[in-house]
């Protein structure tokens, strides 16, 4: 096949029967919609391409730079369009957690601001939040940029309306599946791809997968975050779950070396949460002799994750495995971990004068933080933990991240590994903001 235009490659992705000698589930038939066969290598190349193909010829002709609230692959895939049509591409950031996005990036030419967000997503009710106003300024008339706006975009979820939702359809010869499970990060792909399966069969059952609220799966939100993107819609899901890194790379090595699929850790977050939630259906359909159809969706390739994957998983690559991670903890263990509300937090920093270690980045931290904490970010703080406790257990420590639940799951490792009095702040640096608690500026 000839193409005048890469872009012209966007969509029309495989779908893929999964073998049932893999899953395991007699009576359910397992798709893998494999999006990382875009040719950019993911989900994200259709609501770029949707989203900024409008503005091309204006922004052409003023020289415009496209500009994107990402750290991932939707701005992999503006850059490269940017580049394309002869212009800058800007990735606006609260922080690169993935080093081989950031170098990728770089490497096309991209130009990265990472600012000091209270978050890692975008609050738009918060004004003061340095993420939020350039959100503002991006989007008011005659700015300098082309801003997809990819959390609040309605051609974010129309992409996927109009052709990852009809493609599922037609390959299971004009019929919706019974199930559709997709992580969700911007909700893009979920929404519109469930207003399609919908509109074919009312009853599908969509699955939303979000990251468990005291880990990091790439690609996507917690369930708290997930609130504050303009594009998500609770009603669009009959069901919400959690899924862990350990999850997300247990699914992700199945696809790999089961299904010949070089799938990332999205990608194997849905594997293993579609599998999870048709268990308990295969048994029922079984013993009743019926069948059912389920889909879900392969977002991007393994090549980006490595870092991620080895930092999580050092066994995989030959290294031995140090210490305890939060990744290992139970849910059971984490809402044991000693959490302090605003009022309670000021009263034992009062009285006990404990080490408070701020988990943000050092954007964040250097715009606003309690006076006289101490800022290790999160990642490096994995790292010391992962050699054992590094700090002395005769000090009280309480440990603080944007919105809490980062500093819950520290709190609850370091518990597990000996130390006898450490706390978490709830609600973390919003909380302790809103509730009238001081903050300084370095």
């Amino acid at each position: 096949m000839r193409y005048d235009s890469v872009t012209d490659i966007i969509g029309d992705t495989p779908l893929l029967r999964i073998d049932p000698a893999v899953h395991g589930l007699a009576s359910v038939d397992l798709y893998a919609k494999l999006e990382l066969f875009n040719p950019f290598g993911s989900v994200k190349d259709r609501a770029a391409w949707n989203m900024a193909r409008p503005g091309l010829p204006d922004a052409v002709e003023r020289g415009s730079t496209l500009v994107e609230l990402s750290s991932g692959n939707t701005a992999k895939a503006l850059a490269l369009i940017a580049g394309m049509h002869g212009l800058g591409f800007k990735s606006v950031t609260n922080r690169m957690k993935v080093p081989e996005i950031k170098e990728l990036l770089l490497l096309l030419g991209a130009e990265i601001e990472e600012l000091p967000g209270r978050s890692e997503c975008l609050d738009p009710t918060d004004t003061e939040d340095p993420l939020t106003r350039f959100h503002q300024e991006l989007s008011e008339p005659g700015s300098a940029y082309l801003h997809t706006d990819q959390y609040f975009n309605a051609r974010n979820a129309d992409a996927h309306a109009a052709g990852t939702g009809p493609e599922i359809v037609r390959d299971l010869d004009g019929r919706a599946p019974d199930f559709f499970v997709a992580c969700v990060g911007t909700a893009g792909s979920s929404t519109g791809v469930a207003r399609v399966l919908r509109a074919h069969n009312p009853e599908v059952e969509v699955v939303g997968l979000v990251a468990h609220k005291s880990d990091f799966v790439p690609g996507i939100r917690t369930i708290d975050e997930v609130q504050e993107v303009g594009l998500f819609d609770p009603g669009a899901y009959g069901r919400i779950d959690a899924v862990t890194s350990g999850e997300a790379i247990e699914g992700m090595l199945t696809l790999a070396r089961r299904c010949g699929v070089l799938s990332g850790p999205t990608g194997g977050a849905a594997y293993f949460g579609a599998v999870r939630h048709l268990r308990p259906y295969d048994a029922e359909l079984t013993a009743s002799g019926r069948r059912a159809t389920a889909v879900f969706i392969v977002c991007d390739r393994i090549e980006s994750y490595l870092g991620y994957v080895r930092k999580r998983r050092p066994d995989l690559f030959g290294a031995e495995a140090r210490g305890a991670s939060v990744a290992a903890l139970s849910e059971d263990e984490v809402a044991k971990a000693v959490s302090l509300d605003v009022a309670e937090a000021r009263r034992w920093i009062a009285a006990e004068d404990p080490l408070v270690v701020d988990l943000r980045s050092p954007f964040a931290y250097a715009a606003l933080h309690i006076e006289g904490s101490v800022n290790i970010v999160d990642e490096l703080f994995e790292e010391l933990v992962r050699d054992g406790l590094p700090f002395s257990k005769s000090r009280p420590v309480l440990l603080a991240c944007p919105v809490g639940e980062r500093s819950a799951g520290f709190a609850a490792l370091l518990t597990r590994l000996g130390h006898p009095d450490v706390r978490s702040l709830a609600g973390g640096i919003v909380a302790w903001r809103d509730g009238g608690g001081e903050l300084v500026r370095e």
